[in-house]
């Protein structure tokens, strides 16, 4: 992916072409699961961390600080589209968590969160990791929306790198859904499968944010910081959590600094 050839086209197509990479990514991690036979638990936390660290620092670099630089350029305090957006961002993402059907790694069936279901532990395994893919997309899909209309505070270089972070990132989570439900019995190619469409819907969200924000401009700063505290919710209150339970917490820790380091240093230098 060059900015040279993507800058030739339509922001909703870069958009979609940077969420296909995020998913391609997700499945090529859970298709990890076809030459290994297990992945120890520290390892997964590791992933899990990592994940993490990409999350909070694309959330900074790529998202908040470009949403408060847009504000000033027009004119708006600079503090309100990020709060505003980050905290609704945020809302948003708990209200789906209430909603939705899912369940979280390691807990029984009858702990999933969201509405009551008869849905099978499988597909609720999978929408937990669905669910915090939504915002990913989103930020992807906003990015490139934001590029699009010619401020400085937001390039397409900037929403390649985000892409880049975000698909790397995908890898190990793809790894981290597919190989547990393959200790749970499912065969290779189903955990495989159950694997790339928890990112599946990265594309969709992509596609709409680029849309949203190319339809109606104003909203660029919202958007970017209403992005941000969606990932930032997921953080919290998904995947810290459960890198920090399976005895591995140093691992998981160091995954989140390593992960943080390279979105910020990607971010950085390409941005």
């Amino acid at each position: 992916m060059t900015v040279e050839w993507l800058a030739q086209l339509h922001p909703v197509v870069q958009a979609l072409i940077g969420t296909l990479f995020t998913w391609l990514m997700t499945a090529a991690g859970a298709a990890v699961v076809f030459p290994a036979k297990e992945l120890s638990r520290q390892t997964l936390d590791a992933m899990l961390g990592f994940a993490a660290g990409v999350m909070i620092a694309a959330s900074c670099w790529s998202l908040l600080i470009p949403s408060i630089e847009m504000a000033a350029e027009w004119s708006i305090p600079a503090w309100i589209p990020a709060a505003v957006g980050f905290l609704v961002g945020a809302a948003f993402l708990r209200l789906v968590d209430r909603i939705l059907p899912h369940l979280h790694r390691g807990l029984a069936t009858d702990q999933a969160e969201g509405v009551k279901t008869s849905w099978q532990r499988t597909t609720l395994l999978v929408l937990a990791i669905t669910l915090h893919n939504i915002p990913e997309g989103l930020a992807v899909g906003v990015a490139f929306g934001a590029a699009a209309a010619g401020l400085e505070s937001a390039t397409l270089a900037g929403a390649v790198a985000l892409a880049i972070g975000i698909g790397i990132q995908n890898f190990p989570e793809g790894t981290a859904v597919s190989m547990p439900l393959r200790r749970e019995g499912f065969s290779r190619a189903r955990s495989f499968w159950y694997g790339q469409l928890s990112g599946i819907v990265e594309p969709v969200a992509g596609v709409a944010g680029a849309a949203l924000v190319l339809l109606a401009r104003p909203i660029l700063p919202y958007a970017l910081s209403f992005a941000a505290g969606a990932m930032i919710f997921v953080v919290i209150e998904e995947l810290v959590p459960e890198s920090q339970t399976g005895g591995h917490s140093h691992a998981a820790t160091w995954g989140a600094i390593i992960g943080f380091a390279v979105m910020m240093t990607l971010d950085v230098a390409l941005g």
